[in-house]
């Protein structure tokens, strides 16, 4: 007969719970801001259409930036499902992650407003929105590298070499965001594309997919 769920050894503590239930309600308030970035135009009769498909980038930095935070809520989720207690030094990085997540609306704001333009504002724009990812990304990676050198605050039966994999796959996000920073300033409206991309690599969960409980059992030998 299977057990299902985790062993009680596996519960998370109430500071853990705490830790996510306070990451949570700083998640929501931060994509639930990003609606502010839409502005009602203020146009003459029979030109609301034009002023709405002229707007474009305003309704694709606030998509872009829901599902990014979305995803990032979603990564989250599946990282402390792995761990069972948190330290104050996991607390204090967990607070630097919100900090860039928190942030996130107002570059996301510049990039509504400035990009359109075009110029060298569009380009400031979005070098700051890839600044704040990147620090995000630093913040997620800098986690799972706690994680690997603290083994005793993840559950049970999930081997260092996983979570170095974990540490590695992690790295990927603030690389390509530092990436961005240049392209920038080359082309903003690239950057949209770009920004995409990394978020259909993280929907997949790529460094918390390593420690499920099936890629684990690839670790296992055949019988």
């Amino acid at each position: 007969m299977t057990q299902s769920g985790p062993p009680p050894s596996n519960l998370s503590t109430p500071a853990t719970q705490r830790l996510e239930a306070f990451s949570d309600g700083v998640i929501a308030i931060a994509i639930t801001l990003l609606v502010l970035t839409l502005k009602v135009p203020n146009v003459k009769d029979g030109r609301l259409f034009d002023a709405l498909v002229d707007d474009w980038t305003s309704y694709a930095a606030f998509v872009l930036s829901f599902i990014v935070i979305g995803i990032m809520w979603v990564s989250h989720h599946s990282m402390f499902e792995r761990i069972k207690a948190v330290d104050r030094s996991l607390m204090f990085l967990n607070l630097l992650l919100l900090l860039g997540i928190a942030f996130l609306p107002f570059p996301t704001s510049l990039l509504a407003t400035y990009v359109r333009e075009g110029g060298e504002n569009a380009h400031i724009a979005a070098a700051t929105y890839s600044v704040a990812m990147t620090a995000i990304g630093l913040a997620f990676m800098l986690m799972w590298v706690h994680l690997y050198r603290k083994p005793e605050l993840l559950v049970d039966g999930i081997p260092r070499e996983r979570v170095r994999q974990a540490v590695r796959r992690s790295f990927v996000g603030p690389a390509v965001y530092a990436a961005t920073i240049g392209l920038a300033f080359v082309s903003a409206a690239a950057c949209f594309v770009v920004y995409a991309l990394i978020a259909v690599y993280f929907a997949k969960g790529p460094s918390s997919r390593v420690a499920t409980p099936e890629a684990l059992a690839l670790d296992e030998p055949s019988a």
